[in-house]
């Protein structure tokens, strides 16, 4: 199984973005618990790829986040007060 491809999350909405990072971190906590209590046959790389994942979805998360504050900076004027 490859690890997911960055172009996928891109494509996502606001909306997708946060309900993927919700689930993922709650697979995380799902399986580190089976690894925790022994239940069932956990594959290591399961970890490795859903992390992957979540640092993707972050990321993308983030960056969209600085790109509207950016964009809110730059039409907001800014008013030059001094005060005596």
């Amino acid at each position: 199984m490859p690890l997911p491809k960055i172009d996928e999350v891109r494509n996502l909405t606001d909306e997708e973005l946060g309900e993927q990072i919700v689930a993922i971190k709650r697979e995380l906590f799902q399986l580190r618990l089976k690894q925790a209590t022994g239940q069932g046959e956990i594959k290591p790389h399961q970890f490795k790829h859903l992390k992957h994942r979540q640092s993707q979805l972050l990321m993308v998360e983030r960056q969209r986040q600085l790109a509207q504050t950016q964009s809110q900076d730059t039409t907001t004027p800014v008013e030059d007060t001094e005060e005596s």
